[in-house]
């Protein structure tokens, strides 16, 4: 294990699901809020996606952007922030003619993907190394437009979260890395069990661990029913943690989850039951090779 585990909480994501469960935080305001009780609960990190608050559906507004990491910043400085960059990947080709994109499509530039890192500079923004089929479309991250995306960030002191979801991706992240385009020590965020990609098992988990870089600095998720086994899983082979109802909308079985801090002290709980420790955001600063809180 190892010696503090970092506790990433995923507040909000990316899918068209705010009506599964009331406690999904949607206005730059409820996120926000979302961030500043997860962080109290234990969390390190905050990882965050936009919502359109009339909608309720996913967005890529700078606006909503900025106004919820300065609500978050104004509480709370030393809290590390995540955001995506995985918005404007994904693509639904045309019943009739597949080279036109159908409704649904956001496949757009990797400066418009990262345009919020730029103006923000948060201390992590994700990079989804590796294209595939996710869910009915396609997520599309050529190896061009990731490059153009690592040297982004890395030209705003923002260090990429390297995002796989089966083993080739590992492998372009291994490229991005050698090429000089994320500094060392890289970090990778192990994504199992979304449709697609690979399983949630243990088997997975330990064979994607195992053909990471040496000295890669590692965490890891299960979505749905998987994600506290994966608390405990991931721990015992080493790893930091992410969880939150970007991946999960449930506290226990039927239980919907009332909100993201309860799934965090969920996660605290587990990692406490079997030995671990759970670092603060001063710690995961150091253990993650992170900058001081600015």
């Amino acid at each position: 294990m190892a010696t503090k585990t970092v506790i990433t909480c995923a507040l909000t994501g990316g899918f068209d699901n705010a009506d599964k469960n009331p406690a999904l935080p949607v206005s730059p305001e409820q996120i926000a809020r979302s961030a500043l009780d997860a962080a109290a609960a234990g969390a390190a990190i905050v990882h965050i996606h936009v919502r359109d608050p009339k909608t309720t559906k996913p967005s890529m507004a700078l606006e909503l952007y900025q106004e919820t990491v300065e609500r978050i910043r104004a509480v709370n400085r030393h809290l590390i922030l995540n955001l995506t960059t995985g918005a404007g990947g994904r693509f639904v080709p045309g019943a009739d003619d597949p080279q036109k994109p159908a409704a649904g499509t956001t496949l757009t530039t990797p400066a418009i993907r990262m345009r919020h890192v730029e103006k923000l500079r948060p201390d992590i923004c994700t990079l989804d190394c590796g294209s595939m089929n996710f869910g009915p479309h396609v997520f599309i991250n050529t190896p061009s437009h990731l490059a153009d995306m690592a040297a982004r960030a890395k030209a705003v002191g923002t260090k990429p979260e390297i995002e796989v979801f089966e083993m080739g991706h590992i492998e372009l992240g291994k490229k991005l890395v050698a090429d000089g385009l994320i500094p060392s020590p890289p970090l990778f965020q192990l994504c199992l069990g979304i449709s697609f990609g690979a399983p949630a098992t243990p088997e997975t988990m330990l064979a994607m661990r195992n053909n990471l870089p040496p000295g890669a600095l590692w965490s890891a998720f299960g979505i749905g029913r998987a994600q506290f086994p994966f608390v405990a899983q991931t721990v015992l082979y080493g790893g930091h943690v992410r969880v939150g109802l970007e991946d999960n909308l449930y506290l226990s079985r039927g239980t919907l989850a009332p909100s993201n801090a309860a799934l965090v002290e969920k996660a605290v709980e587990i990692i406490r039951l079997i030995g671990g420790d759970i670092a603060s955001a001063a710690e995961a600063r150091t253990i993650f090779k992170l900058g001081a809180a600015a």
